[in-house]
């Protein structure tokens, strides 16, 4: 094994995770993005079979011999890649020769989350832009006349017998829902900064969980799985609350009648770090998932489930997700989503608080 002294700065600063591989498919080294993927430390991995420490939904230790023979590079395009702590995600591998190096390889993987949302800030706030124009064209002029609406069918109710006052009703409680609707727009089109300071996450899961326990959830089981060493992340508590509120709720939602169990999980991933399209980057080591068991997100629109107006509801307004992803992206985080039949799993990724942040409190 052949791991360097010192680490190139080429190495350390690509921003997906790398192997090198020696002759016998073991790991000579890792980076620190293969580091946050494994969850797991370079010494730990060095020396272990690479195919012990990933796992690849299609048998690729023949190919890799040949391209390792051949001195051939070898690229494999959506493939489920998991590892011992890490549930399998859609990835493309990038396999080449080392050059100058009998034997060894370079293996490298690209989440499919990394390549397909790397422009996530600039697309939702995009998106939000969008939202706000139309908040303020419409938000007036609509919900002006149906105050007056609802008003006048008010009114009318009062003087009405049975069968025609379940038409005021109708018109009452279609106008409230209209209403309903322009709010969740203009909300979506708040452009207020997240007040960041040091927050507990697990005393925010935990409110979410018991407010939908006591509501909406009460048909659920919903299992805590937590890393009691968490450490402060920097956020709007309330914000967050509203994060988690609305997740939980759709898994609720999605499980139906019958129920179903809900995960709530915390971890510290080291090493997970968001690179901008500005080429800044900031760690978001802090790991929340919600996790549910129900039928999984319709595969139609699985890729534009944080856009606006997108919904897997007869009846939704297609906006819950995409203000959630608005509040993450305003505290500087990531959120993602893997959706498969009987496991949907929505990770937010957020900054640590830094002693600064600490003593404000």
């Amino acid at each position: 094994m052949s791991a360097p002294a010192q680490e190139p700065p080429i190495w350390t600063s690509l921003p997906v995770p790398a192997f090198l591989v020696a002759e016998d498919d073991r790991v000579d080294d890792l980076n620190p993005a293969a580091e946050g993927f494994l969850n797991t430390s370079a010494r730990s991995a060095r020396g272990v079979p690479i195919w012990q420490l990933i796992a690849v939904d299609q048998t690729l230790e023949a190919a890799f011999a040949r391209a390792r023979a051949q001195g051939t590079p070898l690229f494999v395009n959506d493939v489920d890649v998991g590892a011992i702590q890490r549930a399998p995600m859609q990835c493309g591998l990038q396999i080449a020769p080392l050059a100058g190096s009998a034997g060894q390889m370079i293996l490298m993987i690209t989440p499919r989350e990394l390549a397909g949302r790397v422009t996530q800030d600039h697309s939702v706030k995009s998106a939000a832009k969008s939202a706000i124009g139309m908040a303020e064209m419409l938000a007036h002029e609509i919900k002006n006349p149906l105050a007056g609406i609802t008003g006048a069918a008010q009114l009318l109710s009062m003087n009405l017998g049975p069968e025609d006052l379940e038409l005021t009703d109708l018109i009452v409680a279609e106008s409230r829902r209209i209403v309903k609707l322009l709010e969740q727009v203009e909300q979506f089109g708040n452009l207020t900064a997240p007040e960041r300071r040091a927050v507990n996450l697990h005393d925010v899961l935990d409110r979410a969980r018991r407010s939908a326990l006591l509501g909406f959830g009460a048909h659920m089981k919903i299992v805590e799985d937590y890393d009691p060493s968490l450490p402060p992340a920097l956020g709007d508590k309330d914000q967050l609350m509203q994060v988690l509120s609305n997740l939980i709720r759709n898994a609720c939602e999605a499980a139906g009648p019958s129920g179903g169990t809900i995960r709530l999980r915390s971890f510290y991933e080291h090493g997970f770090r968001l690179r901008r399209a500005g080429g800044d980057g900031q760690p978001l080591p802090l790991q929340i998932e919600v996790i549910d068991d129900g039928p999984g997100l319709p595969e139609h629109i699985r890729a534009d489930v944080f856009d606006p107006f997108v919904s897997g509801r007869e009846n939704g307004t297609g906006l819950g997700l995409a203000l959630v992803s608005k509040i993450i992206s305003d505290h500087g985080g990531w959120i993602s989503v893997a959706s498969a039949p009987g496991r949907t799993a929505f990770r937010i990724s957020l900054p640590r608080a830094m002693a600064a942040d600490l003593q404000e409190n």
